[in-house]
């Protein structure tokens, strides 16, 4: 490809640089790592929900051939913090959920490994457990905050009164299943400690942050900071769950610890990732919606339900967009959490946004039915003209324009709105729509340094790649700062030997590193001018956002549903985004993100659940053979779209995040699409047939 010498490098529809590696078999991944010598860690898990352990006998797994170790919680290294209760591996004896790592075996083979830790003999004292989630239980409490740092609750009017006197309402309860992250690349970690000078621990690691993970290690492990380096080169997907780090890591440095000088390498089973690697919670949200005949909101409530584990919390915003929707004067938001004896939920892709505006969206659905209007109208007429809550003008906020435009090119204006009455031979067709948001995050903190190598210019920061673009998006973004030809510019990322960055996650990766990469490319050029010197270097931080501004991405998202009449099979032939997320770095891997949030938020609709049985604690369909995902096959058309967004207010690009914002509103509109076609709503995630079906047979 030819540049110009002054090329706008921000917007160019290139490749990915690390294509080639990935499409070769070349990159190298956590698990891969060229490692002399490796053995390997295989846990082994409590076959109990709740309890103690009595004793644990390791006879038969130390006999075998090539076992170099098993750790149990009497033997394994003390670690320095266990206030994280999901990282305090093997220190004591308790058993909070099924599945927990109760001992560790190390050998020259995975095989052996695997074996070994099948011979491994645990004796419990079980204790009652609890694994139920329900709305109506005497013991959900308030979580002080949500995810991360948002109020539990929020009010604003009467909204009781409000919906009291309300023309047309809305009281509906709405239910997202627990869901499962499964990333193509497994939770995988090789781990050697060096014990010279006093020992330093590195770690190959599938992580969506070097640094953060670094940090989490030294604080559990008593070390300083320096004596650990974490890489990650590449990352075979993440999507939330390798976000922060899981026990899965401390088991690999323990392990390592174990064995000093000697590489190990700790790969998690698919079915091990079920309760050790994080997950969704399942939600019940409440949402209440009142309103004029106009179609005017004169109230709007949405009061969430979901669960944590006993031993550490972790509050999904659920209830976070509504907060910042639609315009009212009465609104409210509610949270209240279940402590069972499960493992540990976590990030998920669109982590808030994407439970808490289902219910919420379908609401609006069932009352754009109630008034007779439609459901793009009955939006646009609840526009807000400033955030509600804070009362701050967004920096740019073009809902309104992602539903107009995907109007035009969806066909709405073609749709009778009337449910169950188109139809081609034995499939009932319809049609939906569903709004999304999406915060644009920046994080505090992420430096970068660019230097001038010979011709070329070397962009260093600590970021990831898990699968997102970065290694392509970061230097067209130097190479704009710079005003020299893309082609010119390096990155160097995926480890803690470079400068500071923040995980990739919230969206926030190129918002905050980005910027980071701007200020480093203007101080070189002030600095030096348009043609430093061989060696010259300059250093970039992440500045503070402008906080006189509430800023959002927006988009909406269009789903074409087919049901079969008489076995209530349900397709999804069709899916359409448009989003104003404002200046896109680059439509290539833009394009890749949005498409892949919303088949993300089709597998959400149709199939994803993760069914816990509340009798043993236990994830029943722990593995790709019975937790279905969306395939190809799932959806022949899927189109991603985006709308000019000047904003100059974001940060210096004017980018806001794209990685999430796909998956937001798509489970909705596929629901709404869902009920026009057969004239059945569906409250309750995934939509399957038997909940479409005995309505269908009672016509």
């Amino acid at each position: 490809m030819t540049f110009l010498s002054t090329p706008d490098a921000i917007g160019s529809d290139l490749p990915r640089r690390d294509g080639p590696a990935k499409v070769r078999g070349t990159a190298v991944y956590a698990y891969e790592t060229p490692a002399e010598g490796a053995a390997y860690v295989h846990p082994v898990q409590a076959t109990i929900a709740r309890g103690r352990i009595t004793a644990v006998d390791t006879a038969a797994a130390e006999a075998l051939d090539g076992v170099a170790a098993v750790l149990t919680p009497a033997t394994a290294e003390r670690l320095a913090s266990t206030e994280d209760r999901e990282l305090a591996a093997l220190q004591d004896e308790e058993v909070a959920f099924r599945g927990q790592v109760v001992a560790l075996v190390v050998a020259d083979s995975s095989e052996t490994a695997r074996h070994a830790a099948s011979l491994v003999r645990v004796d419990y004292a079980r204790q009652p457990h609890d694994a139920e989630l329900r709305a109506d239980r005497d013991d959900l409490y308030a979580p002080e905050q949500v995810n991360p740092a948002f109020p539990t609750d929020t009010t604003e009017g009467d909204v009781d009164a409000a919906l009291a006197a309300a023309e047309v309402t809305v009281q509906q309860t709405y239910t997202t299943a627990m869901n499962h992250n499964n990333p193509m690349e497994p939770h995988a970690t090789t781990a050697r400690w060096d014990p010279a000078d006093g020992g330093s621990l590195t770690l190959w690691d599938s992580t969506q942050g070097v640094h953060p993970t670094r940090t989490t290690l030294a604080r559990v492990f008593g070390l300083d900071e320096e004596r650990i380096r974490v890489v990650c080169p590449y990352v075979g997907g993440g999507f939330g769950s390798k976000g922060q780090p899981h026990v899965n890591v401390v088991l690999a440095a323990l392990a390592a610890r174990a064995l000093p000088g000697r590489p190990v390498r700790l790969a998690l089973t698919r079915q091990q990732m079920f309760c050790l690697a994080g997950y969704r919670t399942p939600t019940i949200l409440r949402c209440s919606l009142g309103a004029d005949r106009d179609g005017t909101l004169t109230a709007l409530a949405v009061d969430v339900v979901e669960q944590t584990s006993r031993i550490k919390e972790f509050a999904e915003q659920t209830g976070v967009p509504a907060r910042i929707m639609y315009a009212t004067a009465n609104r409210r938001t509610t949270h209240r959490l279940a402590a069972l004896d499960v493992p540990v939920p976590s990030w998920m892709r669109a982590p808030g946004e994407c439970p808490g505006m289902f219910g919420p969206e379908v609401a609006m659905d069932e009352l754009a039915e109630r008034l007779g209007m439609d459901p793009i109208d009955l939006r646009v007429r609840n526009e807000p003209d400033v955030e509600p809550g804070s009362g701050k003008p967004f920096s740019s906020r073009n809902l309104v324009g992602c539903l107009r435009e995907g109007a035009e090119r969806f066909g709405w204006d073609r749709r009778d709105p009337r449910p169950g009455v188109r139809r081609r031979g034995a499939w009932l067709v319809g049609t939906g729509v569903a709004a999304s948001t999406y915060p644009v995050n920046r994080m505090t903190r992420s430096t970068a340094v660019i230097r001038r190598e010979g011709d070329r210019y070397v962009a260093e920061i600590g970021a990831a790649d898990l699968g997102t673009g970065t290694w392509t998006t970061l230097p067209q973004i130097a190479a704009d700062a710079l005003g020299v030809p893309v082609s010119r510019v390096e990155v160097r990322i995926g480890d803690t030997d470079y400068p500071m960055a923040s995980v990739a996650g919230g969206s926030s990766g190129m918002t905050t590193w980005g910027s980071a990469v701007v200020e480093a490319a203007r101080a070189l050029r002030e600095r030096y001018g348009n043609e430093p010197p061989d060696g010259a270097a300059a250093t970039g931080s992440v500045g503070r956002p402008d906080d006189r501004y509430a800023m959002h991405a927006f988009g909406a998202q269009f789903a074409e549903a087919h049901i079969h009449a008489d076995t209530g099979e349900v397709r999804v032939p069709r899916l359409l985004g448009v989003f104003a997320a404002g200046r896109i770095i680059n439509p290539r891997t833009a394009r890749s993100q949005f498409i892949g949030g919303m088949t993300m938020g089709l597998s959400m609709a149709l199939h994803e659940s993760s069914v816990l049985d509340p009798r043993s604690g236990h994830v029943v369909n722990h593995d790709l053979a019975d937790y279905h995902i969306t395939a190809n096959a799932d959806v022949s058309e899927i189109e991603a779209h985006w709308l000019p967004e000047h904003d100059p207010h974001v940060n210096a690009m004017g980018s806001k995040g794209i990685g999430e914002i796909g998956i937001v509103g798509t489970a909705a509109a596929v629901s709404n699409a869902v009920w026009h076609a057969c004239g059945v709503r569906v409250r309750d995630l995934p939509i399957t047939l038997d909940k479409v079906l005995p309505a269908l047979e009672d016509g």
